[in-house]
This record gives structure tokens, C-alpha cells and sequence, in this order.
């Protein structure tokens, strides 16, 4: 298992602060520099982003709108339930009792409503079936005695008890649920009783991944200064749960004709978003930033102050007009799979989130279970297990090791210059320990 920082030894912590440490001033760029966007800052910038698109809109059928987003209101079809009906096996009783059994006609649900009752009469009643005009009550099975051809109740009867009178739950018009709301299996269920076949939602905003590289491997051991691709594997489920639609995941090289590729597209891609992972630093093979620029992009954040995962961008393309290209998104991630995961976190979730329709993510605040290093000027992402009154961080934090978000139940928002124990601190769920979306 997985130790956490707390109880490492003084060369674990000694190598934590070293991670934090690295780098700690900001990327150069062509025009003599600029400074990281603020964590906070990124994330809004995400949303803003995604949520300044006009959304898509489709009509789907029930079970394909699982995930997806309402994107009209949900109104009652119907009163619910559409017909007094019994809420319990028993019996429909008219008066007081005891009661003469009519037998012979019971009522069943799903058959036609049986004949009313006569006072101080009967009949044996199914959960879910209609009542019979002038019934008193249902009383239980449990709760009753035949003798003979009477019935008697085992305790008091109250007038209207388990039955559901019509419209308890809604009337026709009602509104259920408004515009925005997720579509869950809750959702469908409550759809499909009120009388749906279809939902309009938003669909799920499609994106394509582009992994960036020479030196990786989709098979075998790691040999001769080449790694196995670890963001293949990982990005397309994790975005998945995430709520978007993987519409492709390729592999381009760092030379020329992959950067020729990487233009091609970032210019041509049917996808709402974009991910390109590895070459947004400004390295000789670094490609991202001179593609951008070349396909006309609107940087909205070059850079942002967080450990691991500095070197992450949000682009704009197109801008939507009559006749012109779609608004189109891209986010370049770092090549490190801890830095992916940042920058997954930082402005991949935010962005989808808003393009989807759905809200942004409630905000918590744990405390955390021993001290945690800080970066002097940048917020840390940390892998964190979750107790019933902690989170404790987990070793394995640098920027290309996933042992420690492979134990994780999250990544906790370390504040600069770190934090003390039992401080709170911001927490990020992972997709699989929140729910995520359902897919």
C-alpha cells in the first residue's frame, strides 16, 4: 500500500520539498516573458470558456440520455399517480367493520378498475392496483384477520390510509425538474413514470486526443531511452467519466510531419475540445504554442502556477459566426502523467463541465493529516487518501509518477508555501470515488 507522507522518512520529505521546489519561476515567452495565470484563476477561465459556446441541443431516447444534460425543463405528462391506486397488499374496505369478503373480483394492478364498494363490504386489493369507488381505506394483509367470510381489522382503521389518492406526486404541468439538471438513473426512472419516451438534453461534449511524442511505446518494457505511453491508456476512460464523448486518440510524432499533423488537426477536428498532451514547454521539438499560433488561436490561459503541470494551455479557435469556423477548444496538458492529471483537473473538468451544461463542482475543504511541503509562489496538486476525518497525502507526487493517484481518492489544493496539520484544504474527487458520469 501506499505510505503516506506523514509517515515517510526525513529523505520522503526531503525529496517532496525538492519536487515542490522545482522550477519555481515563471515560462519565458516570445515576448520576454509573463506570469502564470493563479490556479483559481485557470479554473475560471475554463468555465467561462465552455460556458460562452452555444450549446448543442438533441432529442434522445431515455436510455441515451443517461449523462447528458436536460436541456429543456421536465413537466409533468400526467397527474402521478394518474388513478387513486393502493399503496400496499390487502384489502379495499367501504365502512366500518367488520367487513363481508366479495370474492371472485379481486383487484389486480395493470386490470380494469373493479365495481364500487358497498358499505361494510371487501375486496382483496394488489400494491399499485386501482381502488374501487367509495373505498374507506386499504388495510394491510398483516394487519387483517379473516373469519369466514368476514374481515376484521387487526387495528384501528384511519379513512384514506395507504392508499395514494391521485396527483399526490405531481399534477399535469408540474414543473419536475428545470433546464440543467443531470440526467441520472433517478432521472430516467422519474421520466419514463411521468410519461417520456424522449428527452432533449444537451449531448456530450466530443473530444480528441492527440498524444505527442517520439520516445513512447505502446507495447513492452521500457528499453533504450524509450517509455511506455501511460496517457493512452489513462485519458480516454478518465474523460469519459468525466462526462465527454472520446471521438479518437492518436499518437504524432515530435518532427516535422507531426507538427504538420498537429496543425491539421487542431484546424480540421470535428471535436468540441481538443487534447493534446506533452510540447507545451518551449523546447526544441515543443510544437503546441507555434501551431497555435500559426492556426490563429486565442490563448485564454498560457501557464498556470500549480505543482505538477505548470506548462498546461487553454486555446480558443474559430469564433462560431454565420459561415465561419466552429468554436473549437483546445487544451494542451504536459507530457508528465502527474502533470496530465493537473492539468486534466485544472481546465479539461472545468471546461467540459460548462460545454456540457452542467454546473460547476460544489467546493470542500478537508484536514489534512500531517504537514505537506509547499511551492514558495505556486498551489500543489497532492494524490490524498480520504479517512472519515482526514485526508492523508500520499508519497510518489512528482511529475511523472501515478503511483500515488493510483491509490488516491483525490488530489487535495495545497496552498503555497504548504500546509499545516489539521489544516483544511480544498479537495478535487476523482471521477471513479465521486460517481463521475454515468456511463
Amino acid at each position: 500500500m501506499t505510505a503516506p507522507t506523514g509517515s515517510g522518512t526525513d529523505a520522503d520529505r526531503a525529496l517532496d520539498q525538492a519536487l515542490a521546489l522545482v522550477s519555481p519561476g515563471p515560462r519565458p515567452d516570445a515576448a520576454g516573458g509573463h506570469r502564470p495565470a493563479p490556479w483559481n484563476r485557470a479554473r475560471e477561465s475554463a468555465t467561462r470558456a465552455g460556458a460562452s459556446v452555444r450549446g448543442r441541443v438533441h432529442q434522445v431516447l431515455l436510455a441515451d440520455g443517461l449523462g447528458e444534460v436536460l436541456a429543456k425543463p421536465l413537466d409533468a405528462l400526467s397527474d402521478l399517480p394518474s388513478f387513486d391506486t393502493s399503496a400496499m397488499d390487502g384489502w379495499a374496505v367501504a365502512g366500518p367493520g367488520p367487513w363481508s369478503v366479495r370474492s371472485g373480483d379481486d383487484a389486480l394492478a395493470g386490470s380494469d378498475r373493479p365495481a364500487p364498494l358497498a358499505d361494510g363490504e371487501a375486496v382483496r386489493i394488489a400494491t399499485g392496483a386501482r381502488i374501487p369507488a367509495d373505498t374507506t381505506a386499504v388495510i394491510r394483509s398483516e394487519h387483517s384477520r379473516e373469519a369466514g367470510s368476514l374481515l376484521h381489522a387487526r387495528r384501528p382503521v384511519a379513512t384514506g390510509q395507504d392508499i395514494r389518492p391521485r396527483g399526490q406526486e405531481c399534477r399535469s404541468g408540474d414543473l419536475l425538474l428545470p433546464a440543467g439538471s443531470l440526467v441520472t438513473p433517478a432521472v430516467l426512472g422519474l421520466a419514463a413514470a411521468a410519461g417520456y419516451d424522449e428527452l432533449t438534453t444537451r449531448p456530450r461534449p466530443r473530444v480528441e486526443i492527440l498524444v505527442l511524442g517520439d520516445e513512447l511505446l505502446t507495447e513492452g518494457r521500457p528499453h533504450d531511452g524509450l517509455i511506455r505511453d501511460a496517457l493512452s491508456p489513462m485519458l480516454g476512460p478518465w474523460l469519459t467519466r468525466l462526462g465527454a464523448e472520446v471521438v479518437a486518440v492518436r499518437r504524432l510524432g515530435d518532427d516535422p510531419a507531426g507538427a504538420e499533423a498537429l496543425f491539421e488537426a487542431v484546424t480540421t477536428s470535428p471535436a468540441d475540445v481538443v487534447i493534446t498532451t506533452g510540447g507545451t514547454a518551449s523546447g526544441p521539438v515543443d510544437h503546441v504554442h507555434p501551431v497555435l499560433a500559426r492556426a490563429g488561436a486565442e490563448l485564454l490561459v498560457d501557464g498556470v502556477a500549480v505543482r505538477p503541470g505548470h506548462p498546461m494551455l487553454l486555446a480558443r479557435l474559430g469564433n462560431g459566426g454565420p459561415g465561419q469556423d466552429p468554436v473549437r477548444h483546445l487544451v494542451g496538458l504536459p507530457g508528465n502523467p502527474l502533470a496530465a492529471v493537473s492539468g486534466l483537473l485544472t481546465l479539461a473538468e472545468p471546461l467540459l463541465r460548462a460545454l456540457a451544461g452542467r454546473s460547476t463542482r460544489p467546493r470542500y475543504a478537508v484536514p489534512v493529516e500531517g504537514d505537506v511541503p509547499g511551492h514558495p509562489h505556486d498551489t500543489r496538486l497532492v494524490p490524498v487518501q480520504l479517512t472519515d476525518e482526514h485526508v492523508v497525502p500520499l508519497r510518489y507526487n512528482g511529475p511523472a509518477m501515478l503511483r500515488g493517484v493510483a491509490a488516491a481518492d483525490a488530489l487535495a489544493v495545497v496552498p503555497p508555501h504548504g500546509a499545516r496539520s489539521g489544516q483544511e484544504v480544498e479537495i478535487l474527487d476523482l471521477p471513479w470515488a465521486s460517481g463521475g458520469c454515468f456511463t
